[in-house]
């Protein structure tokens, strides 16, 4: 999501040079941003204080003479590393108390900026400035030579339509749609002569296991979950006929593809971090008690999810697939 910001930055500053400091792990994602010039892998895990690392960070910046550093998370600690470069101009919301080391520090409205995306496009406006009429959406770039070329290694036929489910997403269980209604929707797609692919990181293989057996398919759904480097998933991904995802980042890669992607969600909003795209289709919960944002559902009854039944997913599916022309 943070990518609209790097295309605002690159369409208004014609010539500006774009470095990303982000977790190794973002590297294969910004490599295929065209906007950005290079990825810093930040060394810290999420939630390390680790002053010294981030001082001698800040310090082999220095040399690069930024002039501006845009911080992206709220928090304290994360201011440090452009205060430690000497970058002359450093822009982020107020959120933790951080007055001295950004100097251009922003009041957030959130009712003006409701979704994350526009949040972090505005840091890259001047102060005050209204958000363009069009949002420049994610795009990642993709050679389909070389993607197809993959496809097929992996055992993939380029000549049947291809059907990507992402049954994983981080932060708990609560977010995860349940194994047995990814298997059915598998099932329902299978007879019709599509393939079925299955992503995830290595702690979604138990579930894309369980999927996988019973699907019914024959060897036709193909499980990839914790086989596959991240740039290699992106490079699946762009090959997809169709993504079904609960709320993770594989879904915002797919749409950031252009793929026609289904979101279900459950604990967490649309309404934040909805998938930039217009062949994005998103599906919602019609119980009172979502959106709650919990990791593990406080109810212990997970209807959120459990409502959300295969039959429907198929066909909010199909009607996409339809409106989009490619049903």
């Amino acid at each position: 999501m943070s990518q609209v910001l790097y295309r605002q930055l690159a369409e208004s500053r014609p010539g500006c040079v774009i470095d990303v400091l982000a977790p190794g792990w973002s590297a294969p994602l910004l490599a295929r941003m065209p906007e950005v010039h290079r990825s810093i892998p930040m060394p810290l895990e999420h939630g390390d204080w680790g002053f010294g690392e981030r001082r001698r960070i800040g310090e082999r910046l220095r040399p690069a003479g930024y002039a501006q550093a845009i911080v992206l998370p709220n928090s304290w600690k994360s201011a440090l590393v452009p205060w430690f470069a000497g970058i002359p101009r450093r822009t982020g919301w107020r959120g933790e108390m951080r007055y001295g080391l950004l100097n251009d520090l922003r009041r957030l409205n959130p009712a003006a900026l409701p979704q994350m995306a526009q949040r972090f496009l505005a840091l890259g406006l001047p102060r005050g400035a209204e958000l363009p009429p069009a949002m420049p959406a994610p795009r990642l770039r993709v050679s389909p030579e070389t993607a197809q070329a993959l496809a097929r290694a992996r055992g993939l036929d380029s000549g049947r339509r291809l059907l990507v489910l992402c049954p994983g997403a981080g932060a708990g269980t609560a977010k995860r749609w349940p194994p047995e209604y990814f298997a059915e929707l598998a099932r329902a797609c299978l007879t019709r002569g599509w393939q079925v692919l299955l992503l995830g990181a290595a702690g979604d293989r138990a579930a894309c296991r369980r999927i996988a057996a019973a699907s019914g398919g024959a060897g036709e759904c193909l499980d990839l979950a914790g086989r596959t480097t991240l740039d290699e998933a992106v490079q699946l991904l762009s090959q997809a006929y169709a993504v079904v995802s609960n709320d993770s980042g594989l879904m915002h890669v797919a749409a950031a593809l252009g793929r026609t992607v289904l979101g279900i969600y459950g604990p967490t909003s649309p309404a934040f971090t909805p998938p930039l795209s217009g062949r994005a289709t998103l599906i919602s919960p019609g119980v009172s008690c979502a959106p709650c944002h919990a990791r593990e559902c406080p109810l212990g009854h997970h209807r959120c999810m459990r409502d959300t039944r295969p039959d429907a997913v198929l066909a909010r599916l199909d009607a996409a697939l339809n409106d989009q022309g490619g049903a």
